[in-house]
């Protein structure tokens, strides 16, 4: 038989890591098993153990696509804006807006998911997202330091603080949206996150 190229092989792995993501936002990070995977692409158990080695590193691959996802759609759209309040405040509205983005992740941000997965599990997979989840909150606080060098937010306001309320607002918004269905939830968040920041007055009006 043909050995394949590296190409295809790349290829392949990508297609796999495609529907992993999908099932991993829907489903969970569980439900996208080597076998329910095999089955969904039409491949062989053996053939797609492969690309990726066991479960674990499956997971952990998954994850890692899921967070270069995040980074287009949030991070790359607001990363020209000018750093401080006026960026923070652009990527609160990328944030919430990615959450709505079926044609993205039909079952809404993965890195939420992961979290309320992996939390309370060790292992590799729980110190992946963990490590993500530290980096993202550097940058939002990086940016509300910014913020308070500039003058835009109280000088005695807390980087740490403000990073851990507006991903919360982000995380809840995420869940809730998708199990309510209503956009009066974005809106909500939308509001408490510029409140965070200090605009509300930019906020829209209650629902």
């Amino acid at each position: 038989m043909a050995r394949r190229s590296q190409t295809q092989v790349a290829e392949s792995r990508a297609a796999i890591l495609r529907t992993a993501v999908q099932e991993a936002s829907v489903r969970g990070f569980e439900a996208a098993s080597i076998g329910n995977l095999a089955a969904e692409l039409g491949m062989s158990k053996s053939g797609l153990i492969r690309h990726f080695g066991d479960k674990e590193q499956l997971q952990i691959a998954t994850f890692d696509a899921g967070v270069e996802l995040f980074t287009e759609h949030v991070w790359r759209r607001v990363e020209a804006e000018r750093p401080g309040l006026v960026r923070l405040l652009a990527l609160c509205d990328a944030w919430l807006d990615y959450h709505t983005a079926a044609d993205v992740l039909p079952g809404g941000c993965l890195m939420t998911t992961a979290v309320v997965e992996f939390d309370a599990r060790n292992g590799r997979v729980h110190e992946t997202v963990e490590h993500a989840m530290r980096l993202w909150h550097a940058v939002l606080a990086h940016e509300a330091a910014r913020a308070m060098q500039d003058g835009d937010l109280p000088a005695d306001a807390d980087p740490a603080d403000i990073a851990f309320a507006l991903n919360a607002l982000a995380s809840s918004a995420s869940t809730m949206y998708r199990l309510y269905a209503d956009p009066a939830v974005l809106a909500r968040a939308r509001r408490l996150m510029r409140r965070t920041l200090g605009r509300l007055e930019d906020s829209p009006a209650a629902p």
